[in-house]
């Protein structure tokens, strides 16, 4: 009689029984998704005396065409429990992203989403073309609710705080920011966008409207795939770019594919 090593027979038990033994269960697989984000940080900064935090993200950093946008979801003590599902805008689907919208809009006290056009990056470089999308986030939040206190910003540089006025008149790029009024104070935080709720909102709300602005650009120039690739160096924009050049909606101070001469 042959005997299977892996199920030994117990003495006197028939061949028949212990083959019909239970098998092993299988191990338990762990979800290897994000864990969902908190308002811990948020929640920490409140405590130490601010009255209103303000979740912020950019997107469009790395396009090729149109705006940088910046968005802001300004909450306090008072804030209650975020959407269900929150997170990152990368980690969503555009379906679950637009899905998510109303909620996120409904769950801040206030929320707002600034941009810097492709002739302001041009003029003046990304880093200040993200502080003038912040800032106008911000000014647009503080017409309903007031100046906010602190920023928790992802990344681990602070972009949005103004340099000294030796440097760098800010204000007289953008009327809407009050040089009178102080800087939030900010702090950064590496992948915030994963770990604070405020900072997730923002994200969403930021891709959504940059990616519909995108999407309707796309009408005045069909050639360059704008509805899918949003401004992105996708393959269809490269090819785009080298059949028909540069669009008044490209960031022409970036080294951009050349135009093939026929």
């Amino acid at each position: 009689m042959t005997t299977d090593l892996g199920a030994p027979l117990v003495a006197g038990e028939p061949e028949t029984t212990a083959a019909r033994r239970a098998p092993r269960k299988a191990p338990v697989r762990r979800s290897t998704g994000p864990k969902p984000p908190t308002l811990r940080h948020e929640r920490a900064i409140l405590d130490s005396g601010a009255r209103f935090v303000a979740g912020m993200d950019e997107v469009g950093r790395g396009a090729l065409a149109g705006p940088v946008s910046v968005g802001v979801v300004v909450v306090d003590l008072s804030t209650g429990t975020f959407p269900k599902g929150l997170t990152d805008s990368k980690m969503l689907t555009p379906t679950a992203r637009e899905a998510m919208l109303p909620a996120v809009r409904d769950w801040g006290l206030a929320w707002a989403v600034g941009h810097a056009g492709p002739a302001e990056i041009d003029a003046h470089g990304i880093v200040v073309a993200l502080r003038l999308a912040g800032r106008r986030a911000l000014a647009q939040v503080r017409r309903s609710l007031g100046p906010v206190d602190a920023v928790l910003l992802d990344g681990k540089h602070d972009w949005l705080t103004r340099p000294s006025v030796d440097l760098f008149e800010a204000f007289d790029l953008d009327p809407d920011d009050d040089p009178a009024l102080p800087d939030p104070a900010v702090r950064t935080l590496v992948k915030a966008d994963l770990q604070c709720a405020s900072v997730a909102a923002a994200s969403v709300l930021a891709k959504c409207e940059r990616d519909g602005l995108m999407t309707g650009l796309a009408r005045q120039y069909p050639a360059y795939g704008w509805d899918g690739n949003k401004g992105y160096g996708s393959a269809v924009h490269v090819e785009a770019l080298k059949a028909h050049g540069p669009t008044p909606q490209h960031r022409r101070s970036w080294r951009l594919p050349e135009r093939d001469e026929a």
